[in-house]
This record gives structure tokens, C-alpha cells and sequence, in this order.
């Protein structure tokens, strides 16, 4: 490989600042959990803070959408602090240290990139790349059924058990539905999608109000919607968040004309928030 092929490395002086900083913290963590440490810290379990690191994401991703880089550096440092802290957990019971979970990182990372370190190399866009992302994981999925049946177990690993039930639900469709199709259960056009989404809208008509076969047909058009979404390249998750700060952002002004003009929301008729919400609008 010749010097201008070479992919940039940061310098080295700025790659060993940053070791320092993480075996800093990485003590530090570990410091925490000893017996003169933090009661607090030394208490926890991985079920016992399981709920924070889904919380310290969100608090990052909320960052992001309000395009606030200097508080996204401190809420990824609570999101690094779960993981440290997880790792730490993990080390104290024998099951792996934080060393493993960057060694592992490491290689998933060069493995699921060929484009970039292997084979592939030379991908001309992002659709091409998570076509040979698909494939490792794939491959990656045949190797770990191969070592489990050899290893005696009772039946190979789902297709869609690396997805955690726990995601929004949203996300968990258009998760599911993407490694299905990746193995070729797909609608050919998103023609077919559209078609899809008036059969399931037909068939959430036909079943009787505020039952629970409607409510179940309902979750059948939006899981259609989600492959729309899918087949379109429009994350639904990321979309729908929009679309609800959009929301809330105009309700806001609504709020505040009512107020500037001596009433309340709650005091107003439907026709007039309409009214006021065609105002928001056109304003914007």
C-alpha cells in the first residue's frame, strides 16, 4: 500500500493523550467499585442500571437533535460511563473486562467493514455498504450456528434474535423487517409496500371499534408503513421524532399567541386553535 493509499492515522502524540485519558478513567471506575469506594456504585448490577444506559442515550440523542455539541460531550460521557461501568461489573464477577469489549469492537469493526480493510475494498456508496454489512452479519450468523451445532445445541439462532425486544417500537420493525429481507423475504417494489399498507388499512376497517383484533390490524398498517419507510431509505424512528418536535414546537407557538392575546388554550374552541395553528404555519 503506498503513502497516499495509507487510511489517515491521528498523531501519535494525540493517540496517547487519549490512552492515558481512557486507562484514567478506566481506574477510576474500577476505584469506585471498591470496598472503601462508593456504597452507591459498589451496590449496582448490571439489572440495576440497565435502565440508565438507555436514559443517558436518549439524553444524547436529544442533544443532537438540539444540535448542542458542548452538552452532547457530557451526555456521551454518562453514555461511556454505562459502558465503563457495565465492563467493570462484568470484570469484578469474572465474566470479562473492558479490554475485551474494545478487543471485540475492534475486530467486529474490521470484519463488518471488507470495503475498507478487506476484499470489498473500494464501496461506492452507503447503500452498497450496508448490502456487504448485511453479508458479513450473515456470515457471521452461519459461522455461530455451525460452532452451536457442533457444540450440541438443541437449534440454530434465530435470524431475529439479535434484535432486543426492548427497542422502540418503531425501530424494532424496520430492524426485523430489514434482516428478513436481507435474506430475500422482500416486496419487489414499494409499489407492492403501498399495496400492503391499503390491505392492512382495509382489513383494520372491517374489524369492529375498540376491539382487540382493530387495535392488532392497526399495528399491521404501521408495520407496513415502516417497510415503506424501509424501502425508501427514511429511518421511521428518526422520522416520527421529527415530526413530534414539529409538533410540539408549533403547539408551543399556538400556546403562546393564546397568551399574548389573553386566553388559554383549554378556554379556546376547536375552530379557533385551528385557526391559531394556520397562523403558526404560515408564519414559519
Amino acid at each position: 500500500m503506498s503513502e497516499t493509499e495509507a487510511p489517515q492515522r491521528r498523531d501519535r502524540s494525540t493517540r496517547a493523550d487519549a490512552r492515558d485519558a481512557f486507562d484514567a478513567l478506566t481506574e477510576t471506575i474500577w476505584r469506585l467499585r471498591q470496598p472503601d469506594g462508593c456504597p452507591w456504585d459498589r451496590e449496582q448490577t448490571h439489572a440495576s442500571i440497565a435502565k440508565n444506559m438507555v436514559e443517558e442515550a436518549y439524553e444524547a440523542v436529544d442533544c443532537i437533535e438540539e444540535e448542542d455539541d458542548a452538552h452532547l460531550c457530557e451526555e456521551l460521557g454518562d453514555v461511556l460511563m454505562q459502558v465503563m461501568l457495565h465492563a467493570q461489573i462484568a470484570a469484578d464477577e469474572g465474566a470479562f473486562t473492558i479490554d475485551d469489549v474494545v478487543r471485540g469492537l475492534d475486530e467486529k469493526l474490521v470484519r463488518r467493514h471488507p470495503h475498507v480493510f478487506g476484499e470489498h475494498a473500494g464501496a461506492r456508496d452507503a447503500d452498497e455498504v450496508l448490502g456487504i454489512w448485511d453479508e458479513v452479519k450473515l456470515a457471521e450468523k452461519a459461522q455461530g450456528d455451525a460452532e452451536a451445532a457442533a457444540a450440541g445445541a438443541a437449534r440454530p439462532k434465530g435470524l431475529l434474535d439479535g434484535v432486543p425486544r426492548a427497542l422502540p417500537a418503531l425501530m424494532q420493525a424496520q430492524k426485523v423487517s430489514r434482516k428478513a429481507a436481507a435474506v430475500g423475504f422482500e416486496w419487489e417494489t414499494v409499489e407492492d409496500v403501498w399495496a400492503q399498507v391499503a390491505s392492512e388499512r382495509a382489513e383494520f376497517e372491517r374489524e369492529e371499534p375498540g376491539s382487540s383484533e382493530r387495535e392488532m390490524e392497526f399495528g399491521d398498517m404501521l408495520f407496513a408503513l415502516v417497510n415503506v419507510a424501509r424501502r425508501e431509505g427514511i429511518d421511521a424512528e428518526s422520522a416520527l421524532r421529527a415530526s413530534t418536535m414539529k409538533f410540539r414546537a408549533r403547539w408551543e407557538a399556538v400556546e403562546e399567541l393564546a397568551y399574548e392575546r389573553g386566553t388559554t388554550v383549554e378556554a379556546l374552541s376547536t375552530e379557533k386553535l385551528n385557526r391559531l395553528w394556520d397562523e403558526v404555519k404560515a408564519a414559519e
